[in-house]
């Protein structure tokens, strides 16, 4: 009985929680995302404080910077959200089998 009943909890579970994972990885990466960003700006402006540089120098890199930043974070959240979809569908799977 125990094998029977278990299975079906599993799949709720499994079911109730991964929006919940995928919701929580991507605030988790854009709060990384704002941060690494307001700290490259500060970094580049007390650089190019410092050392004098051109301001369109220092914003191309600075834009540079986000968007390489961005495109990373995007395959990041992409492939958690295909892992987690492919564990779901795993045990989903699992579960059908198994009843």
């Amino acid at each position: 009985m125990t094998k029977v009943s278990s299975p079906p909890h599993t799949l709720c579970l499994a079911l109730a929680l991964w929006p919940g994972v995928v919701v929580v990885v991507v605030v988790v990466v854009v709060v990384v995302v704002v941060v690494v960003v307001v700290i490259v700006v500060v970094v580049v402006v007390v650089v190019s404080v410092v050392v004098e540089v051109e301001v369109a120098i220092v914003v191309i890199v600075v834009i540079v910077v986000v968007v390489v930043i961005v495109k990373v974070v995007v395959v990041v959240v992409v492939v958690v959200v295909v892992v987690v979809v492919v564990v779901v569908v795993v045990v989903v799977v699992v579960v059908v089998v198994a009843v």
